[in-house]
């Protein structure tokens, strides 16, 4: 197997994901990685190269470009080229922690959707108060959606919890304003039936305040919604942190305190850190491209690797396409 890595993408480029590829390689004996970039920025971060291999370039698409022009300008950038290793067989996934737009549309171009997929989505994994996260479809590749795509991304998301998190039976929830049948939008209320009819346990509808407890395992709304859940799970998150470390820091009895409980409270900051759960996977595409967070360090980078490589270990595409083809026969027989 092998995994493409754009070496120039994100705030921590090329260290970061050198590093996090070569304890990649260490940890996984049959895994190959092909890093996109400056070599020589790279390789000065590189301590062994086995199974590792660079393809130069210095052309890279920069986090304030036009994403449709920089994808079609920009045919050398490294995050081009490394989607390019995927759409030409020579790679199994991709990764990339640079600008999110470009990367939707450089896999919409270049890899292509699965068939039975109208529009992707963007799903991260985001932390809950027991350690496990939720997914959540979609996250802003749509911020308009039609009810069809909600259920496309209920089928994906439970595909993918089943197969790689080993979630026996992924609870399926429906991001509204309230829990009751018939509440929301018009998106909503024609998506509720539709997500009832899925061969998925669909758990109803769900509130933004419950999510971080738990209530269900694949979360799924049009990506205007998500990405506003998204920011704002961060912002608290970084928010409540930074309360928490003036509060400690603020007197003598405070730090001595803080120096008693600093492993619990690291305990707690790892159980909500993005970083170990992995990046962003645009589902809907016929080969696994993962987003990283542009911020990713060497472990949100590996960690992404993981997800890739159970993505393809796992054969995840495939599943989500075999799955619509056969709701799609059920359809038209009118067994559901």
């Amino acid at each position: 197997m092998r995994i493409a890595m754009d070496g120039m993408g994100g705030d921590k480029a090329p260290k970061a994901p050198v590093e996090a590829a070569m304890r990649a390689i260490k940890q996984f004996p049959n895994l190959e990685i092909t890093i996109v970039g400056n070599e020589a920025d790279i390789r000065q971060y590189i301590s062994d190269d086995t199974r590792i291999s660079v393809i130069h370039t210095t052309e890279k698409i920069e986090d304030t470009d036009t994403p449709t022009t920089a994808v079609r300008r920009k045919k050398d950038s490294s995050m081009v080229l490394a989607i390019k290793e995927v759409k030409e067989g020579r790679a199994d996934a991709v990764i990339s922690a640079g600008n999110t737009g470009a990367l939707m549309t450089a896999g919409l171009l270049h890899v292509g959707r699965i068939k039975g997929i109208d529009r992707p989505a963007l799903a991260p994994m985001l932390p809950t108060l027991d350690g496990k996260g939720f997914l959540l479809l979609d996250v802003g590749a749509n911020m308009d959606a039609k009810s069809e795509h909600l259920f496309q991304y209920a089928v994906m998301g439970h595909i993918y919890m089943q197969m790689v998190k080993k979630r026996k039976t992924p609870r399926v929830g429906l991001l509204n304003v309230g829990t009751e049948e018939g509440k929301g939008n018009e998106l909503t209320k024609q998506a509720f039936p539709l997500l009832q009819e899925g061969n998925f346990h669909f758990i109803g509808n769900v509130e933004a305040r419950d999510l971080l407890t738990g209530v269900g395992d694949v979360i799924v709304c049009d990506g205007f919604s998500g990405n506003l859940v998204l920011k704002s799970t961060e912002g608290a998150g970084r928010s409540l942190f930074s309360l928490i470390k003036t509060e400690l820091m603020s007197s003598l009895f405070s730090k001595l305190v803080a120096g008693l409980l600093k492993s619990s409270f690291l305990r707690v900051k790892a159980k909500m850190d993005y970083s170990e759960y992995g990046g962003a996977a645009l589902f809907g595409l016929k080969a696994p491209v993962i987003k990283s967070h542009g911020s990713s360090d060497s472990t949100a980078f590996y960690e992404t690797i993981v997800q890739a490589k159970d993505m393809v270990e796992e054969h995840v595409v495939t599943t989500i396409q075999s799955e619509l083809v056969k709701y799609e026969q059920q359809r038209s027989k009118g067994e559901l």
